[in-house]
């Protein structure tokens, strides 16, 4: 057989077509001889004939039928050689070749039937076992109830109720701190709603220490300490009275802020009342901010909404919420003949709590003359007539004019005078700088450039405000 291999030489091209198929017969018959040694080799006389086997061969090389190009035949036929050549050397296993290229027998009829029977039969054996074994659990179970219902009925009466006792638990039956920690969990609006739920809420959620975040997250960058500890001054009246109108108009400022039912209780003839909630608590101040029913007292910065004469200057003013537009009204206090002048659009970052407790037309005493030296930033009171309240202006120490502005040199805070610049402005302008005493500083000036008071020395977030109010170009 090995010597009927080697005589079948498949040369590199075929001359012509005729040629090509000539040797492709050649190769049937090589192939058809080696098929009892085949057949010997991998024991396949159980699994087909030898007909069979010489069919397949022939219906394979049949397929490529449809090639003529003698180059592809020539390729086609170097593969079934090597394949071939595989098979008789014995280097596949028996079942590398059974379904390809060995064709498997068809099964009768009665093989499928039987395999559908045995199918059939181990589906209703699987149901009928679960079945049994479900009803079975379901016996045990019964019986285990019932037997164990005898046994333990007086501890399980007692489990039952403890559990209906648990059923009529309220939040008010939790422990004090866990329902304080509840509480300081809720928004505004929530502790408001959770208010109205009952008389004993009612207690807790108007305790100042539940509104002490609430105000301070919301109104501490604007609300100073003093204006803060006052600000029962500028409540309207000690008895709140929320009117229908009122709740009408505040509804858009805090959700269900003021249509709750324990602000507006009913007595005998079904008259409303008016609820007293007292003017120095902490949610009374809150409320009161939020609706804009109040002015409270701030300070803000480039007032008259950035006019060029306040740039870089920051005034006392009275201040009342707008909750439509998250924005202020800030009304000034008049200046010489100029009556209460009213701005609204304010914006949060314009605002600031008061840093001195120094009113707007007081001087302020200035305690930091001795410690300032070149390159501090300060800001000072500033008024353009007597008449008028002060503003302070933003500004820096200098050098003096004998100084080469060296560090390792500069003896200029040792100096009586110092230099203060206001580099928004030109160098030519007659406000880029002034000079005050630092020994005796008192208000200085006069009615042309104005009269300049107190001095404060900032820290870097105070600088870092100043700076975000830079103005694009220098000022004349």
């Amino acid at each position: 057989m090995a010597f009927t291999m080697r005589s079948v030489k498949v040369p590199p091209n075929s001359a012509s077509l005729a040629e090509a198929r000539g040797r492709v017969i050649d190769f049937f018959k090589t192939a058809c001889r080696s098929i009892p040694s085949v057949m010997e080799i991998y024991n396949l006389h159980d699994v087909v004939t030898v007909s069979q086997l010489r069919s397949s061969i022939s219906s394979a090389i049949r397929k490529n039928a449809h090639v003529t190009n003698p180059k592809v035949i020539d390729m086609l036929l170097f593969k079934g050689m090597e394949e071939l050549n595989n098979i008789v050397e014995h280097a596949k296993q028996r079942h590398h070749i059974i379904g390809h290229p060995v064709p498997l027998k068809p099964f009768p009829r009665w093989v499928n039937e039987l395999r559908l029977v045995f199918f059939l039969f181990w589906q209703e054996l699987i149901y009928y076992s679960f079945q049994g074994l479900r009803n079975y659990a379901v016996f045990m179970a019964s019986n285990l109830r019932n037997m164990f219902a005898m046994l333990f009925s007086a501890r399980i009466s007692a489990k039952i109720e403890n559990v209906e006792e648990m059923e009529e638990m309220t939040i008010l039956d939790l422990p004090e701190l866990a329902l304080d920690c509840i509480l300081g969990k809720l928004s505004p609006s929530g502790l408001c709603n959770m208010a109205g739920v009952c008389h004993s809420l009612r207690n807790w959620c108007v305790s100042d220490h539940l509104w002490e975040r609430h105000m301070r997250d919301n109104w501490g960058r604007v609300l100073g300490f003093a204006a803060n500890n006052d600000l029962k001054l500028y409540l309207p009246s000690r008895r709140v009275d929320f009117s229908d109108k009122e709740k009408k108009k505040n509804v858009g400022s805090l959700p269900s802020l003021w249509a709750l039912s324990w602000l507006n209780p009913r007595i005998d003839g079904g008259n409303k009342t008016s609820t007293t909630l007292p003017v120095d608590s902490i949610m009374s101040r809150y409320l009161a901010l939020r609706s804009g029913r109040i002015w409270f007292p701030a300070q803000v910065y480039n007032r008259e909404n950035g006019n060029v004469g306040f740039l870089l200057s920051c005034y006392d003013a009275e201040l009342s919420y707008d909750s439509r537009t998250d924005t202020f009204y800030a009304r000034y206090p008049p200046h010489g003949v100029r009556t209460t002048n009213v701005e609204d659009g304010v914006k949060w970052d314009r605002i600031r709590a008061s840093p001195v407790d120094t009113g707007a037309h007081d001087l302020y005493v200035s305690d930091c003359l001795n410690d300032l030296h070149p390159g501090d930033h300060i800001e000072i009171q500033w008024r353009k007539s007597k008449g008028f309240p002060y503003g302070w202006w933003y500004g820096v120490v200098g050098h003096l004019a004998s100084c080469d502005g060296n560090k390792h040199f500069c003896h200029c805070h040792n100096s009586e005078s110092i230099i203060l610049e206001f580099n928004q402005y030109t160098p030519s302008s007659r406000w880029r700088q002034v000079t005050i005493n630092r020994k005796d500083h008192r208000e200085d000036g006069n009615e042309t450039d104005g009269f300049y008071g107190g001095i404060r020395k900032l820290c870097s977030d105070e600088i870092s405000a100043w700076r975000s109010m830079w103005p694009t170009k220098t000022l004349e």
